[in-house]
This record gives structure tokens, sequence and C-alpha cells, in this order.
């Protein structure tokens, strides 16, 4: 009974580790919308071949020896089934203690519920067992069902959602319209919504920056995008003293951005470029498209959008309402126009050209890269309309500082390190190698690769070798079967084999980077493009 007792207790701190891992899972991928969480455990395989399966075995030949009244080696499969335990305990301690996460693991409400529910769940077959522990073969049975609990976590969490649905609806509700009555409350409040396939944060950041300078400006904090997002700002952040509020609006599907504007009615519209960014989940381009111009075709014929007219999609587009349009460029004729593009390791200086008396202004900032220019003159664009005086915009913009992960250069121990963590898209990931390629010294990219793209995966990915082996002196590749496209490409365009280094760990680039400066008397930039997050390792769950 001693060695069944301590089996018990050890399979069950496995269990809240597990628990811990996938909950935090679930988090990241944003509590299985459009079936996120499902995707990323189908395709992480080593999810369902661990050692835990090996508990489950253990227990079913127990069952089985019971069953047939052989009892001789009892003892020594429940001693086999604790070391086991405690190996697969010590795994999943490894991992959370070595996980590199974007996004720290947050004890919401929402998660205190998941909790107790998964708690239940799992805590069923103990009762059970503390009430029937007398009988051999019920005592079998049970370690069995909790051997499955163990191996089925990551379902298990699933289930618990599930049955959490129906509070989590009436929460979200109560919420929604405490929120939506706070709006309705705030009759001389200016709403902005932002939205595009990417700069969509940063484009946010430096709005909000361009506005307090004569307004008070609540931006969404962080990438807060979604429905959720944008309820808990409002709710705990915007208040009687703001005179706007900037709206950052994510989607994965059509509807998403239209049921946004239905939540915050925004007057004033940003449009960033429409790529091929969660491809996977809208299905087409066409769709991403109708998405993201929901924003602007829900603005009020008093409001005003912003657009790229570089971006072909957004020029070619028949937009559906009569709203104001301003067009913002760098190649093409607009209302205002970007030129004398030039970008250091200092930063970026432009021209802007105002088409309605055709000055010109020159502005410097902090900001890398030319989809910066394109946030920056959005801003610019709608800062004037809305009254903030050219002087102020040149002297603000200065003073503008890169948003985290997002093209952050910054040196780190001796070498500069060009951080574009946060997820990549094709365009992006060209952005990003054209700042690279701006920098004087040895050049190495990092990368795990583009994700997202649906059945357009592997031809992007390998398009971005081959644009990287245009730029980077090495190409340091995280994770060797989702960066084998990458590799394809660079093969492809002559690159220099041994100049690709392949790592499953992140942290191993690093080390690697120190070598090649030691070796080496230049400066070295080193690009991170598109840090994953856990949830597409490839160094175990």
């Amino acid at each position: 009974m001693f060695l069944l007792v301590c089996l018990l207790l050890i399979i069950y701190i496995l269990i809240f580790y597990k628990s811990r891992r996938y909950l935090h899972m679930l988090q990241q991928n944003l509590y299985n919308e459009n079936n996120r969480y499902l995707k990323w455990l189908f395709k992480n395989n080593n999810t369902f071949i661990e050692l835990d399966i090996f508990l489950v075995l253990l227990s079913l030949v127990g069952l089985i020896l019971m069953l047939d009244n052989i009892s001789v080696i009892f003892n020594i499969i429940l001693i086999i089934m604790i070391v086991l335990s405690i190996v697969v305990l010590i795994h999943y301690n490894n991992i959370i203690n070595k996980s590199q996460n974007k996004k720290p693991f947050v004890v919401t409400a929402r998660i205190k519920r998941l909790i107790f529910t998964t708690f239940i769940i799992n805590i069923i077959p103990l009762i059970i067992f503390i009430f029937n522990h007398n009988s051999t073969n019920m005592i079998w049975i049970i370690l069995t069902i909790i051997s499955l609990l163990v191996y089925l976590n990551p379902l298990i969490i699933l289930i618990a959602m599930f049955i959490n649905h129906p509070v989590e609806r009436l929460v979200y509700h109560y919420y929604k319209s405490k929120a939506m009555n706070k709006l309705n409350s705030m009759n001389n409040l200016k709403v902005i919504g932002i939205t595009g396939s990417y700069g969509k944060t940063s484009s946010k950041n430096i709005l909000s920056e361009i506005l307090n300078v004569k307004y008070n400006a609540l931006p969404t904090p962080k990438n807060l995008n979604t429905y959720n997002g944008l309820i808990m700002t409002i709710n705990n952040h915007l208040d009687k003293f703001n005179d706007i509020f900037i709206a950052e609006m994510g989607a994965y599907v059509r509807g998403e951005i239209k049921g946004l504007c239905k939540l915050v009615k925004p007057k004033y519209g940003i449009l960033t470029k429409i790529g091929t960014a969660h491809l996977e989940s809208f299905g087409s381009v066409e769709n991403i498209v109708k998405a993201k111009f929901e924003l602007i075709e829900s603005l009020p014929k008093d409001g005003i959008g912003v657009l790229n007219k570089d971006d072909k999609k957004q020029r070619e587009y028949k937009l559906k309402n009569n709203v104001k349009i301003i067009w913002i460029s760098i190649d093409e004729d607009s209302d205002y126009k970007a030129t004398n593009i030039k970008c250091s390791s200092s930063g970026t200086s432009f021209d802007v050209i105002r088409k309605k008396d055709k000055k010109v202004f020159s502005f410097k900032t902090k900001l890398l890269g030319r989809h910066n220019v394109y946030n920056l003159l959005a801003g610019i664009a709608l800062g004037d309309a809305l009254g903030v005086s050219m002087e102020e915009l040149i002297g603000v913009v200065k003073t503008i500082k890169p948003v985290e992960h997002r093209l952050e250069l910054k040196r780190l121990n001796n070498f500069y390190m060009i951080d574009d963590a946060y997820n990549s898209n094709p365009d992006g990931a060209k952005s990003a190698l054209d700042v690279l390629s701006m920098m004087d010294g040895i050049k190495i990219v990092v990368t795990p690769g583009i994700i997202e793209l649906g059945s357009k995966e592997y031809e992007y990915n390998k398009e971005f070798g081959q644009n990287i082996s245009g730029v980077a002196d090495y190409a340091v590749l995280i994770g060797e079967k989702q960066t084998e496209p990458i590799k394809d490409g660079l093969i492809e365009s002559g690159f220099d084999k041994d100049k690709i280094i392949v790592f499953n760990d992140v942290r191993d680039a690093y080390t690697f980077i120190q070598k090649i400066v030691s070796e080496n008397k230049k400066d070295v930039y080193a690009l991170f493009e598109n840090d994953l997050p856990d949830t597409y390792s490839e160094g175990g769950v």
C-alpha cells in the first residue's frame, strides 16, 4: 500500500506539471480560437508519443495480471511505474524551466476556472479509489484510468474548456455589456481602428505618440487586438479624461473585424498593408482582403480611412461605402508621399510631400525599415487631419522608440541584434532583410521560418531562403524539420552549405554568434526573424 500511495502522489504531481504546461499552450493559442490549440497538438506529434504512455501500458499489464490472479510482480510493476513517473516529472519540470516564451503564463480568472474544472476531472478516479481500495482489481482499474488521465492531459484540458463554455459565455457577455455602456456614455470620444496583415501594433504605437501631442489618446496595450482584449482595455483603462481610443484589430477569419467595429464603433481607420499572414485560417488572399476592409467599410460617412496606395490590393479594391480616404505612399502619387528615404544603424530619414499644398517636410526617426516609413506616414496623415501641426509631427517622430521585438536594434554583449521576433510574414521578412542589408558588417539571419501560411507555407519559406541568400553571410535555422524549405531555397540559390547552421534550440544560436564575433574584427549584425513561441518548438513538449 505504501508504494501505491507514493505512486499516486507522484502521478498527481505529474498531472499538475502537465496541466500547467498545456494550459500555457492553450493560452498562447487563444483558447483554441479557430482550433489553434488542436492544430498545435496534432502538429507536435511527440505530444502523443511520450514516456507517460508507458505508465498506461504498465498499468494495463498490472490489470491483466491481477485479473489472472498473478500477483507475484505486483510490487515490481509499482516500483517501475514510480521510477518512470519521476523521470517524466523531471522531463516536464525541465521543459517549464527552460521554456523561452514570448508570452508568460498568466493565471487569469479564466485560467483559475479551468484549473478548478481539470482538478475535478482528475480527482474523480482518486475518490473512487479511496472508497474501493480493498479490491485489488479495482485498484488496477483506477490506476489505469489515472495513467490515461496523465497521457490524455492535453485533451482533458480541452474537455474542461468545453464544460466551462456556458460560464465563459456569461462572463464574456457581462463584460461586453459593461464595455459598450462605458463607450456609449463617452459622447466626445474619438475611436480609431487599426488593422492589416502586419504592422498593426507598430502603427498603433506611432499614432498614439503622435496624437498625444495634442490629445489624451489611449491605445490598446501590447497586442490586445481581440474581442476580449478590447473589452478588457475599455473596462480597465479607458476613462473620462481620454479624448481618443486607438483600437488595434486582429482577425483570423472573415467577420471578426466587423464584429470588433460593432463593439467600438470607430470613426477613423488605418489599414496598414495586406499580406498573407494567417492564410491558413482565412483560406484565401481574397478573404484576407475582404476581412481587412471590414474596418474601412464600417466607418461612418463623416469618418476618415487611411489607405496605402503602394499596396495593389488596397489600390484596386472597390469600396462599398463613401467614407473619405487619405492615401499614403512611397512609390505611387498620393496625398502624403515619402521620398528621399535613407536608412542606417542610427535610424531613418525621409521627406514627406503633402499633395494639397505641395509642401515638403523633412523627418528623422529612430525606427528602421521602409515598412516603418509607411506606419509613420499613416500616423502623420491622420495626425495632420486631426489638427496636429507639421512642426509638432516632426518633433514627435524624432522621439518615437521602436516597438519591442519589431525590428528593434540593440547592442547585445558584443554584437548588434535586430530583434524582429514577433510572428513574421513573407512581406515583413523581406523588410527585415532589407534593413539587415543596409548594415555594414557580418550579417547573420536566425529564424525558424514563417508559419500559418497553409498550403503556401513551403513556397513562401523557400522564397524566404532565396532572399536570405542575397543578404546574409550565415543562415542559422531553428528546427531541422520546419526549416527544410528555407534550406532548400538557400541551397538552390547557391548559398554556401557550410554557412547554413541548424539548431533545435534558439539558445544555441547565441553561442554560435559569439563564436563568429570572436573570430572576426568586423561588427556582427544578427537578425532574429520570427522567434516562434514554445508552441512551435521542435525540442519536445
